[in-house]
């Protein structure tokens, strides 16, 4: 298998490219405002008391903001969405597992959303971004 088909996009119809566009672009979005302020301090945006090194904090950080950029305009989205599955893994074992968050809560810290961003994040490993990305005009298949 080449490089190369791994990112390029699988063949979908338009409507469920058009979807997968709407869905990058509302995750993607997320991801760099919950990114930004990480950012700007990415090697120690995090408590000291909760004890992760500095390189992890600065890798979820680029995660969020570099890889929002990219899911919202479909570039590497494969790699992109990897780096914000393990950063969602991180966040759902350390509220849901280390804290003890519930899943939903009214006002409270849970682990809901960062599932729910995992979960989108799996889905666009998989299925990729659609054919309406700059993977699919970078990595186009010739024939």
């Amino acid at each position: 298998m080449n490089i190369k088909d791994y990112f390029y996009p699988k063949s979908y119809s338009p409507s469920v490219s058009y979807s997968l566009v709407v869905l990058r672009v509302i995750m993607g979005l997320a991801m760099v405002l919950h990114g930004t302020g990480k950012i700007q301090n990415p090697m120690s945006w995090m408590p000291a008391e909760a004890g992760v090194p500095g390189l992890f904090q600065f890798l979820a950080a680029i995660s969020e903001f570099v890889g929002g950029l990219f899911v919202i305009v479909g570039l590497l989205t494969p790699l992109s969405a990897l780096g914000i599955f393990f950063t969602m893994a991180v966040a759902v074992f350390f509220h849901g597992v280390v804290k003890g968050d519930p899943f939903v809560s009214k006002g409270a810290a849970s682990y809901e959303l960062a599932l729910v961003y995992l979960g989108i994040s799996l889905l666009l490993m998989m299925a990729g971004p659609g054919r309406y990305s700059l993977d699919a005009l970078i990595f186009k298949k010739k024939h």
